[in-house]
């Protein structure tokens, strides 16, 4: 068990979410978060995040960097580890729970990740029942919404994908982080739509 203090990322979430509007419109912060146990588990993604040195940002640096320092004590997620996605995708992909379940605070409520890709770094087209917003924290990437432009989004930037919607998202020159959040019908994980045509 991790006997790391999550209080500081709590609180960077926290006032994340008191400071985006897109935030605050999509679901409110949960009243019912309780703090709990969580086994970390290490993943090749978790050291690249460590390494990364091109996570720029200035509003949310402090959010960045709360991230950041509890990757090593989380329980890093191997979502599509079962699927044929390939070991490039698997050994760079980067993805920890916040809020939910085997994370550091528990709310029936919602659940929140942080998503980390480095530079030129693809994740195909998927799509999941859970309603879904994106906000950038530090890099850029490309964002795509089944039926919609693609879209470059900075810091701030958000995305909402709609249930069961298929989306992808690219990063180019740049690696981003991001914050992730889902509401309603968050039991189910994501799979790949094959009905847009991607491949993995």
């Amino acid at each position: 068990m991790s006997a790391f203090d999550f209080e500081p990322l709590l609180e960077a979430v926290k006032d994340l979410h008191r400071n985006h509007a897109a935030l605050q419109e999509f679901a409110a912060f949960p009243d019912d978060i309780t703090a709990q146990e969580t086994r970390p588990f290490w993943i090749p993604a978790a050291q690249l995040l460590q390494d990364e040195t091109r996570l720029t940002s200035t509003n949310y640096a402090h959010v960045r960097d709360a991230v950041i320092a509890a990757a090593p004590h989380v329980q890093w997620r191997e979502t599509y580890k079962d699927t044929d996605i390939g070991a490039d995708f698997m050994d760079r992909f980067g993805c920890y729970e916040i809020i939910g379940r085997d994370t550091p605070f528990a709310s029936n409520k919602i659940r929140s990740f942080v998503v980390y890709q480095p530079a030129h770094l693809h994740y195909p087209w998927h799509h999941h029942p859970a309603d879904e917003l994106y906000v950038v924290l530090a890099g850029q990437a490309e964002f795509f919404l089944e039926g919609a432009s693609p879209t470059t989004l900075h810091p701030g930037d958000s995305a909402f994908h709609p249930s069961n919607t298929p989306h992808a998202l690219t990063t180019h020159d740049h690696p981003v982080m991001t914050y992730v959040i889902w509401r309603d019908q968050f039991e189910t994980a994501p799979v790949w739509s094959a009905s847009v045509g991607a491949k993995v």
